[in-house]
């Protein structure tokens, strides 16, 4: 009981810190880059400012991202936050702990492929392929034990009471299936001429873009939106970013890691593929902004095509929340009174769309900075 009280007094003192920090440290960063910008000094070194700011953010993204995800799967974990929120403790082993297995053996691999690119370039694509098979199969089973528990505790297709709202589990998976489909299928058309390698470069700043995503996710303006929702610091640009660079198919990776990050941040899962729709598949839709790395046609205009990527990673996060809104949360809309439950949906997720212009903003200003640019490139 004491350590549970001891794990959430933490969080609950760290959080706004942790918020407040990332205010300070992506403020600093930004202003610094405008003012390099906006100088015409030759003394004014803009390369050596932008390795500068990387490193402070590599830094802080790291070990920030690392406390806060401790604290969180800590807190999520304690027996007084799940009677505090109605949830049964058998989401523990057949939810979290999947989750946080799955996501363990994600960066597990990573780090083993960032060392192999290192010392053994050559094993590279050998190991790639044994990691990409474990996160499958942990990911398939992580699935599978999150059925079984929303199989026992949804009862006569509502939620757990039976008497409170209504599930469409076709519906559900149908619509799942085909935006994992949809998105899958487009990053490997568009990706199959991109030969830059998942090397330790690569790794590293995948890692980076995840942790500093995760740590401005803290940053939410709360009711910022009329109908509900949360804006975040423009959480999404590292790994927007990241896909930018790298292309659809690494993107699609981090996005998915991210996603599962996200469900132990903030887990509200009634059902399998309504869990799939609001997070792995939302935000594996962070992909879409390396929808035109490898286009030709837009090279001299890097501003356009990130874009045009993160309006379609915003478009595709909002259609996967909408879906998930419809389909599994009608009851919300009843309660308000709302009779459509597919307008209820899309006015309540347009928050989203808020959320994807901050990150389109500001990435407008990096992508701006020819000093950023070349950074990014290397």
């Amino acid at each position: 009981m004491l350590f549970n009280l001891a794990s959430n007094y933490l969080f609950d003192v760290v959080e706004p810190i942790a918020k407040w920090i990332s205010v300070g440290v992506l403020g600093t960063m930004i202003l610094s880059l405008i003012v390099v910008f906006f100088n015409k000094k030759e003394s004014y070194t803009k390369s050596e400012v932008a390795k500068t700011f990387g490193s402070v953010a590599v830094v802080y993204a790291l070990i920030m991202g690392i406390a806060l995800v401790v604290l969180e799967i800590v807190k999520k974990f304690s027996g007084g936050y799940l009677e505090d929120n109605w949830v049964s403790k058998n989401i523990v082993p057949f939810v979290f702990i999947p989750v946080l297995v799955t996501l363990l053996l994600t960066l597990i691999g990573l780090i083993t492929l960032f060392i192999i690119g290192k010392k053994k370039p050559e094993l590279t694509k050998k190991v790639s392929i044994v990691v990409f098979a474990v996160c499958g199969v942990a990911l398939i089973v992580t699935i599978v034990l999150i059925a079984i528990f929303y199989a026992k505790n949804i009862v006569g297709d509502g939620y757990y009471t039976g008497d409170y709202g209504k599930l469409s589990s076709p519906m559900l998976y149908t619509f799942a299936g085909l935006l994992i489909a949809i998105v899958v299928a487009t990053a490997f058309i568009v990706g199959r001429k991109n030969k830059k390698p998942f090397d330790s470069r690569c790794i590293a700043f995948a890692g980076v873009s995840v942790a500093l995503s995760f740590v401005l996710s803290y940053v939410k303006f709360e009711g910022a939106w009329l109908q509900g929702g949360s804006i975040t610091l423009v959480s999404f640009l590292p790994i927007c970013l990241f896909a930018y660079t790298y292309g659809m198919k690494k993107g699609l990776v981090v996005g998915f890691v991210y996603g599962l990050l996200q469900a132990i941040q903030d887990p509200f899962i009634v059902h399998p593929a309504q869990f799939l729709l609001d997070y792995p598949i939302a935000f594996s839709m962070i992909a879409l902004s390396g929808l035109l790395t490898d286009l030709n046609a837009l090279t001299n205009k890097p501003m356009l095509k990130f874009t045009i990527g993160a309006t379609l990673t915003g478009t595709f996060r909002y259609v996967a929340h909408v879906i998930s809104g419809v389909f599994a949360f009608g009851a919300y809309a009843a309660d308000s009174g709302a009779t459509n439950f597919l307008t209820y949906s899309a006015v309540y997720n347009l928050y989203v769309f808020i959320d994807i212009a901050l990150v389109i903003v500001v990435g407008l200003i990096l992508l701006s900075s020819k000093a950023f640019r070349k950074e990014l490139n290397k």
